[in-house]
């Protein structure tokens, strides 16, 4: 992006979403994660992000990381706790929030750096993250 004394405001939104079954016991490298998004051509916000298990639970830390190498070197940013859930055809599926990254604090992302996801405890049928990034 040129630099201009013009406000630089995003241009388009975007959903994402990943999927993580594997346990994710390290913190600086890339065993175990799912990459969630890269950001976009000009830098990108991350303004929102949650996490749902498709399956019964027990409670666990979800993790996100930030990678400028595409996930050879990680950064962990944030984590969640996700507490234990048994699903059941009577019961709703909670939702995690990430509730660091909001609309008034989003995560900034430089062109070239990537999301990367991972959970504490392996699921074989999944933990669903789900975000809204803005690109500019």
């Amino acid at each position: 992006m040129a630099v201009t004394k013009t406000p630089a405001f995003t241009q388009t939104g975007r959903t994402i979403n990943a999927v993580a079954t594997a346990a994710k016991t390290t913190y600086n490298d890339s065993t175990g994660a799912v990459k969630l998004a890269d950001a976009g051509a000009n830098g990108s916000l991350l303004k929102a992000l949650s996490a749902a298990p498709r399956a019964t639970v027990t409670a666990t830390m979800l993790q996100l990381y930030r990678s400028s190498d595409n996930g050879t070197t990680m950064q962990l940013i944030d984590t969640a706790l996700m507490a234990a859930h048994t699903v059941a055809v009577t019961t709703a599926i909670p939702k995690t929030t990430f509730s660091a990254i909001a609309e008034t604090s989003p995560v900034r992302l430089a062109p070239g750096d990537s999301l990367w996801i991972g959970a504490a405890v392996a699921l074989a049928a999944g933990i669903v993250f789900s975000g809204q990034v803005e690109d500019f």
